[in-house]
């Protein structure tokens, strides 16, 4: 005799009945695409990540933005807080791109056609993209802007002094 499955304590919850709607709904009987591997969900989201590579601008500039910073941050020799600060903002700027494109192509194929809101859509979701952007800037500017000048110094005098 197999004995009866006692429900855990987030069963036993009471929860409000649009919450309960949500727990209840399993995604695989709604996807056409669902993974059981982890080794296939990294597959798809490396096929992802070249996918915008490949067909997005503005991620092949941030790429190289990206490798920059590393080179720069590795010649100023930063601190693991200063590291830190730029990993996090540098992945936040990457996530922005990534989910303005998620954003776009979702609404191009619910709205073939242009919609004031669907335009909307688009438009917020670039927005958020330039404002993490916006802030990288800002930020990278504060964390490698005193050390770079402090190490280029002596190249500017230099430089100047030589100029008619």
């Amino acid at each position: 005799m197999i004995p009866e499955k006692r429900p855990g304590w987030f069963s036993r919850l009471s929860f409000h009945p649009d919450v309960k709607a949500t727990l209840s709904t399993n995604p695989d009987g709604y996807s056409p695409i669902t993974s059981k591997s982890r080794i296939a969900s990294f597959r798809y989201a490396l096929a992802g990540w070249l996918f915008m590579l490949r067909y997005q601008k503005n991620v092949r500039i941030q790429a190289a933005a990206s490798i920059l910073v590393f080179a720069v941050g590795l010649w100023l020799t930063l601190t693991p807080v200063e590291w830190a600060i730029l990993i996090l903002i540098i992945t936040i700027n990457w996530m922005t791109e990534f989910l303005n494109a998620a954003v776009e192509a979702v609404v191009n194929l619910a709205s073939p056609t242009i919609h004031p809101m669907a335009r909307v859509a688009k438009d917020v979701a670039a927005a958020a993209t330039l404002l993490a952007a916006v802030a990288a800037a800002i930020i990278g500017g504060l964390i490698l802007g005193p050390p770079l000048l402090e190490r280029l110094a002596p190249l500017i005098a230099r430089a100047l002094r030589l100029a008619p």
